[in-house]
Order: C-alpha cells, then structure tokens, then sequence
C-alpha cells in the first residue's frame, strides 16, 4: 500500500513515521515493511560510528504498524468515524531483543491482534531482519480521542 494510505491510517509524520510499507493486511493481520536510512536522526547518537537501531524504535515501528490495522479494525468492527480516535499503546510485554538492526537494514514487521476486550486489543509482534528474528513482544492498546 502507498504511503498516502498509511499516512491515512495513523497520525505519526517524519521524522517519527516508522513504516514505509503495507505489504499484506488481511483479517486480523498485517506485515509492513520499513528500510532505515543512514541518515536517520537516532543513529547520531546511538552509536557515533557503529550505528544500531535503537530497540524502543523497533517496538515504536511494530506498534505504529498495528495501529494502521486496528484503524481499519475500527473503522471495519465499530462502524464509526475512524478520525475520531486513534489507538494509544498502553503496554508492551515479553520484549526480546535478538538480532541488531542497522543502517541499511530492511526490516518485516509482522502484527497480529489477538485479542479484543471492548477498547482494548491485544497484539502478538515480530520483526525479522534478513530473515532472522530481530524482535519479538506483545502488547495492548485503546482508544483516545484524536485532538
């Protein structure tokens, strides 16, 4: 899907928008993708000269790739204006760092919800780097308000 789409589904802009595509999202899944360039304004500072994504980026992506499938979820379950509210982390579980990521790097972002409980969903991560496990972690988020 093209940027203008993402940038429909959620609220995040540059520098902080950490997906560059929706390669599939089907039902209660999706799979994006994202390149990190060298310019990126985290590598500046973690590490000057052995650069690594940091790993709350990596979450930061994940999650940012599950709320474009909950704002089609919303729009989709709860048959309301979708531009009205925006889905809000409020916990990240069972976070496992595997693999280091650096400039250059493509990373799979694969979500899926699990699990819904009225405003409250649910959500199994994994990112791949190269086709190897990068990172892995569930976590829930609800409904705000967009201001």
């Amino acid at each position: 899907m093209s940027l203008e789409r993402i940038l429909a589904l959620i609220p995040h802009r540059p520098p902080m928008l950490l997906i560059d595509n929706i390669l599939s999202l089907e039902g209660d899944d999706i799979v994006c993708q994202k390149t990190f360039q060298a310019d990126e304004f985290f590598f500046q500072g973690h590490y000057p000269n052995q650069p690594i994504v940091p790993g709350i980026i990596l979450c930061e992506a994940a999650m940012q790739a599950g709320s474009c499938l909950l704002s089609t979820k919303i729009a989709e379950d709860l048959n309301d204006d979708s531009s009205s509210k925006v889905p809000v982390a409020t916990r990240l579980n069972n976070v496992k760092f595997k693999q280091l990521v650096k400039p250059g790097d493509t990373i799979e972002l694969a979500i899926t919800l699990t699990e819904r409980v009225s405003s409250a969903f649910f959500l199994d991560a994994k990112i791949t780097v190269g086709g190897k496990l990068a990172t892995r972690f569930d976590f829930a988020c609800t409904l705000a308000e967009a201001e």
